[in-house]
């Protein structure tokens, strides 16, 4: 025998707040009841806090423009609801437009939405003009008096014509009418965020309402998808309550105690519970894109707790009291088990570089909980399970004696080994050369038509279908700013008007867009119908008095223009809003806007929801590689000052790149598209990732450290602390895997996503760990025995590397 290493500082320190907790465990534990039951009281104060503006990266130059014109035009945030007819004919009959107008009223009444952008064929921005002999005559679409007489819809039809609103507010095939409106962040009245699950509901009241044998309402925005996601909510407590049934029941099964099942997941709810109970105090909501995160702490914290009490038990079954057994369980589990959890709030945390403040919050947000593990996990646990008795039927287990093995892992543990591990090299780098190849097809931003948050078969993306397809615009539009100087009346002014219509005409040619509206379009529309709307006259005159023809163009009421025509927008409809088409539109307009030279005006990009949904995917393409760089140089000097040794980072780190990769071309694979929702999950998956090669690596070092040879080394540490890193990685993943039948698409891909990580993190550090630790000491010792963790227990085993295994390691 040797003698017992010396321990280091921070393992006397540990050691010695060990005794304290267990001398002041029943103080303690008084102490945390009360704090849980304040906070649980807390959390039922908690609220949904969705907002448009959350979604916005502030900083980016789009943004910029975007925020700073938003005070003169609006639109990014907005709603439309289309009142379809099913019956016979067209929409020119008493039934439907009574119907529209009423409609209109109810849109104009909604709490939250800016009246004065309320538009649809019954309110007053609406207009039409004609030329007749007697000089310009032009009134409202729908008159005053318009009484549903055969003479009045008759009028209505006329004049709805002459309105150029065909495509816009009126079908194609004018089988439907569309209400339009903006929404405010704030409610002008209050003072308070509007409530977008309240205007949601307001919405489908007005469905319901107005729907009929021939009448179809179909609704979408931003607003409306809130509520649309919020419902499906309702759903995931199900499937989480689902994944925690099945939690319990495999914790049962794996335990074979009912005390430390209920036991774990009871201290894994803790942090979920104080999280929900200090967002309120900290004057923070959860946003309904974020909602999953309790779940990740809960299944982070059912990871540890398996952890803490399989170390108990075993201390145990070895014959030691609850209350020794669980100071031997703190001071075996704490160092590595708050490196973990770092490790876990780093992998939230790095998230945070993404500059949009949704992202900002789900951080903050999944921080604060992992935290509050190392409280709950780490120190209460232990205060528990000392005054907790294992059952009589679990203490008759008998340790293995002599030779015996569990077969498994001393089969397994040959990949330790230089020859075993050269095939788990040649294997690796087939899966990595796999997956780079693939996780180069990784699109950026949305992939596919409609909310990817909804299935395709939803309300809400059907809804969206049929707009696309009944009409000329959508909800996809892209704003493109204007910004005229040392011009007084710009829109009179030929040189601004061709720049905008040189712009337009070469907009409408690029592949993606559906359709353009500007001034100048306006404009020669209006000019045409000066000259008995020939269409040889739609073009932009050469002076200012031919283009005073199109006077009615410039009016502020198009929400094109300015007074004096100093800031103009041009709208451009997509098609979609697929990541690839944003990308390719915006592209083009930037090339456009290049070879447009005119003095005085300046082309700025870009609003509208298209463009905040291209700067939130620029943000994220330059995010992802900054975001995964850190976390990993993090993680790197956090295992370098915890383990003292750059072969120790390399063991830890190169599994989890490698699952990186493979994620990607999941994602790939699925098509599943990179963006503000599923960036988090890479960053996530390390942070939870790194749990398994700490805890494996640390346990190798310590059976090293002892006088055991690799391949000892690693089969003690799958037997102490293995069985319980698969254990929980299978749960995590079963529980997870339940959500691909979730009416949320974003949820059921998160869960496919979190299963895969959760999974092949575990396989890479059981599997390539040891496999490179093996290559890079070739069977010597991995670091020297005076490293930090070879301590641990203050302990030596003989140099031998097949010794009977004690009842410590092999009652797992």
């Amino acid at each position: 025998m040797t003698n017992a290493p010396e321990l280091t500082p921070m393992q006397r320190f540990v050691n010695r707040c060990a005794e304290q907790l267990m001398a002041r465990r029943k103080l303690l534990l008084g102490f945390f009841l009360l704090v849980t039951l304040a906070l649980g009281y807390s959390a039922t104060q908690v609220r949904l806090d969705p907002g448009f503006n959350k979604q916005i990266p502030v900083r980016h130059a789009y943004m910029l423009n975007f925020l700073d014109f938003s005070r003169i035009f609006t639109g990014a945030n907005r709603l439309l609801v289309s009142v379809h007819w099913k019956g016979e004919g067209d929409i020119y009959n008493p039934e439907f437009l009574q119907t529209l107008q009423q409609v209109t009223d109810d849109v104009f009444f909604i709490s939250g939405v800016s009246r004065p952008s309320v538009t649809s064929l019954f309110t007053p921005n609406v207009r039409y003009i004609e030329i007749t002999e007697d000089g310009y005559v032009g009134d409202l679409v729908v008159p005053p008096q318009y009484a549903a007489t055969p003479e009045d819809l008759q009028q209505v039809r006329s004049n709805a014509a002459r309105s150029g609103q065909i495509g816009r507010l009126l079908a194609n095939d004018l089988k439907s009418a569309m209400v339009r409106a903006d929404l405010q962040d704030v409610d002008p009245k209050t003072g308070q965020p509007v409530s977008y699950v309240q205007i949601a509901q307001r919405l489908e009241d007005i469905r319901t309402k107005y729907s009929n044998a021939n009448i179809e309402i179909n609704i979408v925005g931003f607003a409306k998808l809130v509520g649309d996601v919020v419902e499906g909510l309702n759903t995931v407590m199900g499937f989480f309550a689902i994944a925690f049934l099945i939690t319990g029941a495999l914790l049962w099964v794996y335990s074979r105690s009912l005390r430390l099942t209920l036991v774990a997941l009871f201290v894994a709810l803790l942090p979920v519970v104080w999280l929900l109970g200090l967002l309120p105090l900290l004057g923070l909501g959860i946003d309904p894109m974020s909602i999953l995160v309790p779940f990740l702490i809960f299944s982070i914290g059912v990871s540890h707790a398996v952890q803490m009490t399989n170390a108990w038990k075993q201390e145990v079954l070895a014959g030691s009291d609850s209350v020794s057994a669980a100071k031997a369980a703190f001071s075996k589990i704490f160092i590595p088990g708050a490196l973990a959890l770092l490790m876990n709030a780093l992998g939230f945390g790095v998230i945070m570089l993404i500059d949009i403040p949704i992202v900002h919050e789900l951080g903050v947000t999944a921080c604060i909980g992992v935290m509050l593990m190392i409280i709950t996990n780490k120190i209460m646990l232990p205060l528990i399970i000392a005054h907790l008795q294992l059952e009589p039927r679990l203490m008759t287990v008998k340790a293995r004696t002599g030779d015996a093995r569990h077969p498994l892992w001393w089969r397994l543990s040959a990949l330790a080994t230089p020859g075993p591990a050269l095939w788990v090299f040649a294997f690796s780098l087939v899966l990595l050369a796999v997956g780079a190849i693939k996780a180069r097809e990784l699109a950026i931003g949305d992939i596919g038509s409609g909310a990817p948050e909804l299935r395709a078969d939803s309300r809400y993306n059907q809804d969206n279908q049929k707009i696309i397809g009944n009409y000329s615009i959508g909800l996809d539009v892209l704003s493109v700013f204007l910004t005229i100087r040392d011009r007084s009346e710009a829109c009179l002014d030929p040189a601004v008007m061709r720049a905008v219509e040189t712009f337009d005409f070469k907009m409408r040619e690029v592949p993606g867009v559906q359709s353009v509206q500007s001034v100048a379009g306006m404009s020669k529309q209006v000019i045409a119908g000066n000259n008995e709307g020939n269409p040889r006259w739609a073009a932009i005159p050469g002076s200012a008095q031919g283009l005073q023809q199109g006077a009615y163009a410039y009016s502020p009421d198009s929400g094109l223009v300015t007074d004096g025509c100093q800031q103009m927008q041009i709208l451009v409809f997509l098609t979609d809003h697929e990541g690839a088409t944003v990308a390719h539109v915006v592209d083009e307009a930037k090339r456009i806007i290049a070879g447009i030279e005119v003095p005085g005006v300046e082309f700025k990009l870009a609003g509208g929801n298209i463009g905040v949904m291209a700067a939130s995917n620029e943000a994220v393409k330059h995010a992802e590689v900054v975001m995964l760089a850190a976390l990993f140089i993090s993680v790197a000097l956090f295992c370098l000052l915890t383990f003292r040794s750059v072969r120790a980072v390399l063991c830890i780190l190169v599994p989890l790149a490698i699952v990186a990769v493979l994620c990607n071309a999941l994602m790939a694979l699925l098509g599943i598209g990179l963006k503000v929702a599923t960036l988090p999950v890479m960053a996530l998956g390390v942070g939870v990732g790194v749990d398994y090669g700490i805890y494996l690596y640390e346990r190798i070092e310590h059976e090293m450290a002892a006088g055991q040879d690799l391949r000892e080394a690693f089969y003690r540490a799958m037997c102490q602390r293995g069985t319980a890193a698969v254990f929980t990685a299978l749960t995590m993943s079963l529980g997870v895997c339940t959500w691909v039948f979730a009416p949320l698409k974003f949820q059921a891909d998160m869960g496919l996503l979190l299963a895969f990580m959760f999974m092949v993190n575990v396989l890479g550090a059981i599997f390539l760990l040891p496999a490179l630790a093996a290559w890079f000491n070739l069977g010597k010792p991995l670091v020297a025995d005076r490293s930090p963790m070879a301590a641990a227990e203050g302990c030596v085993r003989p140099r031998s590397g097949r010794k009977p295994l004690d009842a410590t390691v092999q009652t797992d």
